[in-house]
């Protein structure tokens, strides 16, 4: 089976200056993702699964290991070592990543923020326009919050915004941070079956959960990840 993404030894520390010291965030993290793969993390909170998303996503810029990413764009690249400009182009066009917590430009509006989502995946302004609202209709966002500056939303409001702006591109990597939080039993089930067909479509994803109920027939793989290491792993039937 084709693989996308092989991660090997990755390791992230930080240096906390008032103290003097290095802590390990995440360390020997190696696993490798299939095209269509779906890789399921779980731990505790504090255990180092927000880090090893963010080391791919290259928000936190690895201490040592490789994140070999076969891109479309640029062939297989180390993401460890990719420039800026590279990363740039690459969460645009290629992988998605969806957190907690919504970053978006000031005075943008909800509607405007999934329509720019669209645009970097390089879409026409008219298709844009029209996935943005199916896809915010599809995640059941109140019309009447389009046209709004979402600093006023609820928490569950925001990462619904947040899942259409990365989902509305379709990406061909998906990076998913506690995707679920926040969210009711119906809008799960969308999400859910969204994801489902994001995989059917090829999206290889790496997602971590709290909701282990929700991974149920969705992860093809999990890890468990405790004091920043992989313990196990096993696959899903």
């Amino acid at each position: 089976m084709e693989t996308i993404l092989e991660i090997h030894n990755l390791s992230k520390e930080f240096f906390l200056h008032a103290q003097g010291r290095a802590i390990k965030s995440c360390k020997n993290i190696s696993f490798t993702l299939p095209k269509g793969g779906f890789i399921g993390i779980v731990g505790t909170s504090g255990a180092g699964k927000s880090t090893v998303l963010r080391c791919i996503y290259r928000t936190y810029l690895a201490t040592t290991g490789s994140v070999m990413y076969d891109s479309l764009s640029y062939g297989k690249l180390d993401l460890v070592k990719a420039t800026e400009r590279q990363m740039i182009h690459l969460r645009k066009v290629e992988i998605g990543y969806v957190s907690q917590f919504l970053t978006i430009l000031p005075r943008t509006t909800a509607k405007e923020h999934v329509i720019n989502g669209a645009l970097d995946a390089g879409f026409s302004y008219e298709e844009s326009m029209q996935k943005a609202e199916e896809m915010l209709r599809y995640f059941k966002l109140n019309e009447n919050l389009w046209d709004i500056y979402p600093n006023t939303f609820s928490g569950g409001e925001k990462l619904r915004l947040n899942l259409a702006h990365a989902m509305v591109k379709a990406p061909r990597l998906l990076l998913l941070d506690e995707p679920t939080a926040s969210l009711d039993n119906n809008t799960k089930i969308l999400v859910k079956e969204l994801l489902m067909k994001l995989k059917a479509e090829g999206t290889s994803i790496i997602g971590i959960f709290h909701d282990l109920e929700f991974m149920e027939g969705l992860c093809d793989e999990v890890y468990n990840i405790s004091a920043g290491q992989f313990q196990s792993s096993k696959e899903v039937s």
